[in-house]
């Protein structure tokens, strides 16, 4: 719980171009375990790495709270907004 930086596990939009990525808001003090380790985007480091990005095709959660984060969860959620992904074939 408390602020914590994010590290980049692989590139994605709303993750922006910047080397360093925010520290960020987290409140929970559990995290999910993710069946698919390729779609943990970023981690964050608690004793153990946390899956605090993840995505796959058109659809990306995070771990902590955006609005809650300060100037880094707001950039991340406007480049969220702006994000257009590829329509994901049916």
């Amino acid at each position: 719980m408390g602020w914590n930086q994010l590290h980049r596990v692989a590139d994605h939009p709303i993750l922006g171009s910047d080397e360093a990525l925010p520290y960020v808001y987290f409140v929970h003090s559990y995290h999910a375990a993710p069946s698919a380790p390729a779609d943990v985007l970023a981690t964050a480091s608690y004793g153990v790495t946390v899956p605090a990005v993840v995505g796959r095709e058109n659809v990306v959660g995070v771990q902590f709270h955006p609005e809650k984060s300060s100037d880094g969860g707001l950039s991340m959620l406007r480049r969220f907004a702006a994000w257009r992904p590829a329509p994901v074939p049916a």
